[in-house]
């Protein structure tokens, strides 16, 4: 029988030398000896690829992002980083090369990691506060305090130890399950069987207790605040919009985002005044999420709006899809009013009670079904009308409204053969017909503005210039307006393991020279830049407005319009 000694410089259990404290007294010494028992537990690979993961964190992406989605970012990246060195240092063991090295090699190998932490770590921070100013003169963002970039480290490391933490409990409870089980079953079976009942437990708290309670309660509380109506919005008298006195729509029953749409626009004297051609009082019919008792009930009392107001009379008809709790771009909807005369109609309807950011993680569905559902019933009904007295039907939608309305077609065929015109506004990457045409487009067209079939019909727009091509554009017209600088476009799962084209071809002239892919950090930096994607200058990011004008006069090209009629339009919408 052989005793083990304790190490050098050990203590039995239950003694200390004198002056120390026990490493669970709540002394600064037991604090201290957890602390570096925690540090002798990581392992060194780990730390160096979370470190160089740190670094990568830093670099510039699509958006200027404020210092806490960095740290959320950086957080996220460190435990990445550490995940993916501690998994290469096992797949290294498990191949059989497992190099033993000397205590002091160890401690020259920490000092040295250390060293490198201690220079790089800052030189980073600052490069990373640099290169953000870079992104907000692009886009015209004021500048940022650089000291909250030293705030950057502190919250990414809390996210990085949350992160770990989670993963070694998960590990710990999978190792118990597994020893468990090995009274039972041989060991492999005993370990795959406890590494599954801990990814469903797990994926069961997330979805069950954490997603489905925090959508239950955000859709909650996303009710309760339709019911309330935005400043200066006041309900119309005209018989021309839903929610008026002559309406069969409620003023109480159209959402919040409802009231602000049909109680906006330009009059018939307002466009007059801005042009200086007669005008029509524009049509704005909708119908509230608590109308209807479904998404297709909802769209036939649309259409019956569009019958009382007299839409099928007007010279253009356009089928609007909203985004998440119902909201249409003033910009986009007043710009087309302008230019068709207000001889027009628009509508509408609210699909969610969720805003839009949340219907884009939780509810996919409603909005494609929405989509659909709306485009139709309106086409069953304008179709049903004489050829010859029929109004000029378009679609349009921005962002989840885009990924709805363009869900009622098949493709760009489809698209054409059915409406007179389109205006898709910053389409998600996720959009099944955007992405069909991107792919297709003509040889040695970008991504970011690719040009299809040499720009017969379809067009893509970051600036209306952009749609100047040398080719003819034919009609009908369908566009695609989207910025190299919006995430919610590049946005995609993708971007974890594959580099996309839009960053293999030269960038926008709104984006930092110096973005670049790397694997996981990239999706993470487009993740944060989408949380504050609309609150940039127009012309960058998710915001689309002035050039609304200039894009609907190409599609409408009404009769004797002018580039100066434009520049009136943009003036009046500017005011």
């Amino acid at each position: 029988m052989t005793t083990t000694l304790p190490p050098a410089g050990s203590h039995p259990a239950g003694s200390h030398p004198a002056g120390s404290h026990p490493a669970d007294a709540p002394g600064t010494d037991g604090f201290a000896e957890r602390a570096r028992r925690y540090g002798r537990s990581l392992h060194p690979v780990g730390l160096a690829v979370a470190l160089l993961f740190f670094c990568w964190s830093l670099t510039p992406s699509l958006l200027p992002r404020v210092w806490y989605l960095q740290g959320v970012a950086t957080g996220i990246s460190i435990a990445t980083g550490y995940g993916l060195g501690c998994l290469a240092a096992w797949a290294v063991r498990k191949c059989g090369v497992s190099p033993r090295y000397s205590e002091r090699t160890k401690r020259i190998g920490r000092w040295t990691l250390l060293g490198f932490t201690v220079v790089l770590v800052p030189t980073f921070a600052i490069l990373g506060a640099v290169s953000q100013q870079v992104v907000r003169d692009l886009v015209g963002v004021e500048e940022e305090h650089e000291a909250n970039y030293l705030l950057v480290l502190v919250i990414s490391l809390v996210i990085a130890a949350l992160l770990l933490w989670i993963a070694r409990a998960s590990r710990s409870a999978t190792n118990r399950m597994a020893a468990f089980g090995r009274r039972y079953v041989p060991a492999p079976v005993a370990r795959v069987a406890s590494l599954v009942v801990v990814v469903a437990v797990g994926l069961m708290i997330v979805n069950g207790i954490v997603y489905q309670g925090l959508i239950g309660l955000a859709n909650r509380s996303a009710a309760a605040a339709d019911h309330s109506t935005a400043d200066n919005v006041v309900r119309p008298e005209m018989p021309e919009r839903s929610g008026s006195p002559a309406s069969a729509e409620p003023w109480e029953s159209l959402g919040r985002e409802g009231r602000t749409f049909v109680a906006g626009g330009p009059s018939a004297e307002q466009i007059t005044a801005a042009t200086g051609r007669p005008a029509l009082t524009p049509i704005r019919v909708y119908v509230g999420r608590e109308s209807a008792e479904s998404i297709t009930d909802a769209a036939d009392q649309v259409v019956a709006e569009l019958v009382r107001t007299g839409a099928f009379d007007r010279a253009v008809l356009a089928v609007a899809t909203g985004t998440g709790r119902g909201w249409v771009n003033a910009s986009v909807a007043g710009a087309l009013e302008y230019t068709a005369d207000g001889d027009s109609a628009i509508a509408s309807m609210q699909y969610s009670f969720l805003p839009s950011a949340l219907s884009f993680i939780a509810d996919r569905e409603s909005p494609k079904e929405a989509g659909r559902a709306l485009f139709e019933a309106v086409y069953a009904e304008w179709e049903s009308r004489p050829a010859e007295s029929r109004p000029k039907l378009l679609a349009f939608g921005e962002s989840l409204g885009s990924f709805g309305g363009q869900s009622a077609f098949a493709g760009a065929q489809d698209m054409l053969a059915r409406t007179d015109g389109a205006l898709w506004v910053g389409t998600p990457n996720f959009s099944p017909q955007w992405s069909g045409i991107t792919e297709s487009r003509d040889s040695g067209s970008p991504e970011r503005l690719p040009v299809i079939d040499g720009g017969a019909n379809v067009r893509f727009a970051s600036a209306a210039q952009d749609l100047e091509l040398d080719g003819p554009w034919g009609m009908p017209q369908i566009v695609y307006w989207q910025h190299a600088s919006d995430p919610i476009t590049w946005w995609s799962f993708d971007l974890l393991l594959n580099r996309p084209d839009w960053l293999r071809e030269p960038l926008g002239p709104d984006v930092n020279p110096d973005m670049r892919w790397i694997p996981f950090v990239t999706f993470w930096q487009v993740t944060m830049d989408m949380v504050f994607s609309a609150d940039v200058p127009d012309g960058h990011g998710h915001t689309f407005q002035a050039d609304a004008a200039n894009i609907w006069a190409d599609i409408l090209a009404p009769d004797g319009w002018t580039a100066a009629d434009t520049e009136k339009v943009r003036a009046a919408m500017a005011e």
